[in-house]
């Protein structure tokens, strides 16, 4: 009888302790996953978005409800849609972040990567793109971005600028 209370302590220890060290181990989890605004663990995300989550390039993110609330209250507003993985993007959003600060504008940015359904939802092509919509209706768009150096076509800066104050109101 003194054996198997014995036994019976160390197995309820056991159970104690790994209890422990599971709730000491979803709490560094939610550590990790604070400032993520993907509300997801990283080990869950594209290996080029956990690069960027601390990126101040990549800090301005939009989840699909809120563009699609921001749709449905028909708001004015400008929408980057760009992909973690996308050279184009990579080159094109460290010149776009401090254009819409120097402008004023809040661009929200909504990965694709992330969010593969956003390619049919709000018909997206390639990427980088922006999009304007007035009233929650697309209005114009303006598609690729920056060139790599010493390349050809593409958007420019200056054609960044134009489009964002045509619209700008």
């Amino acid at each position: 009888m003194k054996k198997l209370l014995i036994y019976l302590g160390i197995v309820a220890i056991l159970f104690g302790g790994l209890y422990f060290v599971n709730q000491q181990s979803t709490k560094s989890s939610d550590k990790a996953n604070e400032g993520n605004p993907y509300g997801v663990a990283a080990s869950k995300l594209n290996p080029e978005t956990v690069k960027q989550l601390s990126d101040p390039n990549y800090q301005n993110l939009i989840l699909p409800k809120d563009l699609d609330q921001r749709l449905k209250n028909k708001e004015t507003f400008f929408q980057y849609f760009y992909a973690s993985t996308c050279p184009h993007c990579k080159l094109t959003t460290p010149v776009l972040v401090p254009l819409e600060k120097d402008l004023g504008i809040d661009v929200k940015q909504f990965n694709l990567e992330e969010f593969k359904d956003g390619w049919n939802t709000y018909k997206i092509d390639s990427t980088p793109t922006i999009v304007y919509y007035k009233n929650g209706v697309e209005v114009d768009r303006i598609v690729g971005g920056v060139p790599e150096t010493g390349a050809t076509g593409g958007n420019t800066p200056d054609m960044f600028k134009a489009f964002f104050q045509k619209y700008k109101g």
